[in-house]
This record gives structure tokens, sequence and C-alpha cells, in this order.
């Protein structure tokens, strides 16, 4: 996949506010979708996209958003983020659940489906899939991000809660007990088989997120002048690196869907 760092109006623009690797794909993303568009806006479908910590910056940069959420508080903090920042107009929000988004908006609508923290505490994790699959136009992409098994376990073993960092590998779910919040978290294998066999999209960017979370000593980066930019550099390899990438927090994968339908 083709990197570049043009946003949607073809300016520089940040996206969300996750990793710098996270941001880039999607920049990439949004410019391929721009050569396909022309003139028109990039639509964007972020599913579970809350206050819009993706969906505003997006907008900033010239895309259409739509953000489809089932917290009314949520989208009205949605709206008062985008109004602040002069993008009200590029910005819908829309109550809805992900299993009945066909229902809300048109499908194969967007250009780019963002499904950010949902997989996670969905239901229905393979409908899910589907939904946020038939939402864009073939040849557009998916981008989800989930957390992820591997690297919750061994944070929970770092913090001495060995308990909960063996139920997060033994579970089906990946969960640490009852009381977590999570529905599940997800290890390379099953968000691949999710994506490839119950969505039928076809993965073309696998990478981590948040590989040092919870392991760089503070000090490290409050007292080290180069820190941030060594460690960005630093995790951008590792999120990266097959071996390495699975231990992230969370996981970061971009799907496209094919311009024809697969074979029955």
């Amino acid at each position: 996949m083709r990197v570049a760092d043009a946003g949607c109006s073809g300016q520089p623009a940040e996206v969300g506010l996750s990793s710098s690797a996270v941001r880039r794909a999607l920049r990439a993303e949004v410019s391929l979708a721009r050569e396909r568009r022309g003139e028109l806006p990039v639509r964007v479908l972020d599913v579970g996209g809350g206050s819009g910590t993706w969906a505003v910056p997006m907008a900033a940069a010239g895309c259409q958003v739509t953000v489809v959420d089932t917290s009314p508080n949520a989208l009205a903090a949605l709206r008062g983020r985008a109004r602040d920042a002069g993008v009200a107009d590029r910005v819908t929000a829309t109550q809805a659940d992900v299993l009945s988004l066909a229902d809300a908006i048109p499908p194969a609508g967007a250009d780019l489906v963002l499904g950010h923290g949902l997989l996670e505490v969905v239901d229905d994790v393979a409908a899910a899939v589907g939904q946020l699959a038939a939402a864009v136009v073939p040849g557009g992409a998916v981008s989800v991000l989930v957390a992820g098994r591997y690297g919750a376990a061994l944070a929970l073993a770092h913090a001495g809660r060995l308990q909960q960092a063996s139920a997060v590998l033994t579970d089906p779910g990946g969960r640490s007990g009852p009381t977590d919040p999570l529905q599940r978290r997800l290890d390379l294998a099953g968000l691949r088989g999710l994506l490839e066999s119950a969505a039928r999209l076809s993965i073309e960017l696998i990478q981590g997120d948040g590989v040092f979370e919870g392991w760089l000593p503070a000090a490290v980066l409050e007292t080290d002048a180069n820190g941030q930019g060594a460690v960005a550099e630093l995790a951008g390899l590792v999120a990266a690196t097959p071996e390495l990438l699975v231990l992230a927090a969370r996981l970061h994968v971009l799907a496209r869907r094919p311009e024809t339908p697969a074979p029955s």
C-alpha cells in the first residue's frame, strides 16, 4: 500500500490521536480515495466514533464524515467538538447500532469505514464486521483497530495481575474475568478470519498500535530531549515487525472490499 502524507484536501493533516503509524495509514487511504473521487469530498463513516476523536480531524482535512454511535451524549459532544473546530457542516451524527447500520446508512456509501474500538464491545462480532464491509464502496477500505489479546496479557503480567493475565490467554474471548468491560480481545488469526472469511475483505495492512504502552519508564520521555522522536521511530519499527506487532496493545488492520464480488 502506498503511504502519503496528504489529507483529504491534499494538505497534511493529523487524523486521530492514536499512533503515527495508524494516522499515516489513514492519510494514505484517504489520498487513494481522493484519486477515485476527483473533486468530490471523500466520504468517511466512523462507526462507534463517539465524540469524534477520529472524525473531527478528518473533517478538518476536508472529508465528509458520518459518525454512527448509540450514545446520545457522545454524539452531542461530537456536535460541539465539530462546531468548535469549524467543521460542523462536514460532520453528520447518527444514533444507531452497528447491527442495524444498514437501516441508518445507505449501503456502499462510504469510501473509508472506521471501526475503531468497536469489535471489543459488540454482541455479534461477525455480524458487525459484515455491516462494516457492506457500508464501504467496492474498492474502498475498512480500518479496524481492536484490543489485542497478547498485549493485554503481557501488560497484566507486568503489573503483577497474574490471574487476570492467565485468563486473557485462556478465555475464548480473551477476557480477564467476569468484570472485564470488554466483550473480547482478538489475536491476529481471529481478526484475520473475521475480515477475510466473514466479511470477504482483502487485508492490505497489519500493524501494531501502542506497542510500548505501560512498558517504557516515564523518565525516558520526560528527561530525554529526543525521547519522543526516538520512541516514535522505534515504535514504528516494532509496529511493522510481524513477530512483535502481535504484542501491541491494539491491532490495526486495513482491509479492502474487492471491486468485483468474490465467487460463492
